[in-house]
């Protein structure tokens, strides 16, 4: 009966440090299957930051072509312009200078015509002669010495 309740005692130890071996096995797996998963989710946080910085370097990439694209345009516009002025036959000397002084002295007329409104006017008006006047004269001075890139559509 001894070797019985001997051998009923090793299976029953045995078995229960199988059962104890088994539910550390599987709390020691719970917590790899944790890291595995916090691991997971810091891979994937790195891969969204790095895929959001390579947009953002795309972004920036394509905004500078697009900025010397219109500079490039821009530098050809005057380029056009240059050779557009020196293609234009000579005349009398009087013509010519009437031709070279027109849009600078009209362009001076025109600030000095918003100049002297502004000075007439009474404080309650300046504001609003100050926002029209500058507005008309930057926009003449920068149409007759600014662009000179061709419109789309329009033969140069």
């Amino acid at each position: 009966m001894d070797d019985i309740a001997g051998l009923a005692a090793s299976a029953a130890g045995g078995g229960l440090f199988g059962l104890i071996g088994t539910a550390l096995g599987r709390v020691a797996g719970f917590f790899e299957a944790r890291q595995a998963q916090a691991h997971e989710r810091a891979r994937w946080a790195h891969e969204t930051d790095l895929l959001e910085l390579q947009q953002a370097a795309r972004a920036a990439e394509t905004e500078a072509e697009l900025a010397l694209a219109e500079t490039a345009g821009r530098w050809e516009g005057l380029r056009a312009s240059v050779e557009a002025d020196t293609a234009i036959a000579a005349s009398y000397r009087w013509v010519d200078a009437v031709r070279g002084l027109t849009r600078p002295l009209l362009t001076l007329l025109l600030w000095l015509i918003a100049g002297g409104i502004w000075l007439g006017a009474d404080a309650g008006a300046r504001a609003s002669i100050t926002e029209t006047a500058t507005f008309a004269a930057t926009a003449a001075t920068l149409w007759w010495f600014g662009d000179r890139s061709p419109r789309q559509g329009r033969a140069p």
